[in-house]
């Protein structure tokens, strides 16, 4: 493992992507446990893509009190099949949330006939149950969730909103085979905005394949700013970036 800070941000690259996964899950569970000893639940956003599945596996064989859980996801697309396995909340379901026994699970609904309404009610959850863990990853144009560089804002008045996915965002879910081609794609997803996610106290991010090795070379080397949303993790006091040898090989050794 090779580790280096880049202003705030620890950056840590393991030699493939099941030792990354292994890593993060001990990272997350450790920092679950730690907050359990002090308070009696702990809310923690997940993101849902292929990216993290190593991770999600790895954490479900660890020692967590699940019931003291509290989970959220960070984004969903609009007027997706409600069955889509390409749902992001249906995602979660199969490879995390129904596997391991949470207290709540608390799902961002993208067919509802007033988004607006969505994005309320969710809002409302997350004021009620502040984060304390946020665990994600990186899009191929550096968004974090659903905030691609046409509307990230830092300074985003809102928690959640709708947004519409710019091109390189929905080429991204065919790449990653999610869907077989772009006409398939949603266009619009409703998404926790960047205040939303980097008010967690603590996140931790993981990237893996060379699909994301030029969005790591931006994260890291990128002025910080809205144009490049993931150099945002680099102002974040507790953030924590997850590669494995072919995300991380256009970095300089």
């Amino acid at each position: 493992m090779r580790e280096f800070i880049k202003d705030k941000l620890t950056v840590k690259i393991f030699e493939n992507r099941k030792l990354m996964g292994e890593a993060v899950a001990g990272a997350v569970s450790n920092q679950i446990n730690e907050l359990l000893s002090t308070q009696p639940f702990v809310n923690i956003i997940f993101g849902a893509a292929p990216s993290q599945n190593d991770f999600f596996e790895s954490l479900l064989k660890k020692d967590i009190d699940w019931a003291r859980l509290n989970a959220f996801h960070m984004d969903e697309y609009v007027n997706l099949a409600a069955d889509a396995p390409q749902g992001f909340g249906n995602f979660l379901k199969e490879r995390l949330f129904d596997l391991a026994p949470f207290n709540t699970i608390n799902y961002i609904d993208g067919n509802v006939a007033d988004y607006k309404a969505e994005c309320l009610r969710y809002t409302a959850l997350l004021n009620e149950f502040e984060t304390d863990i946020v665990c994600l990853g990186i899009g191929e144009n550096t968004h974090l969730a659903f905030n691609d560089p046409h509307v990230a804002d830092e300074n985003d008045p809102f928690l959640v909103k709708r947004v519409d996915l710019d091109e390189a965002c929905r080429t991204q879910q065919v790449n990653d085979g999610c869907f077989a081609t772009i006409n398939e794609v949603p266009t619009h997803a409703l998404t926790l905005t960047l205040p939303a996610l980097l008010k967690a106290p603590f996140a931790f991010c993981t990237v893996p394949t060379e699909k994301k090795a030029q969005a790591v070379y931006l994260t890291i080397n990128e002025e910080i700013s809205d144009n490049f949303p993931s150099t945002l993790l680099r102002k974040h006091k507790n953030a924590v970036l997850f590669l494995d040898n072919l995300s991380s090989v256009q970095l300089s050794n």
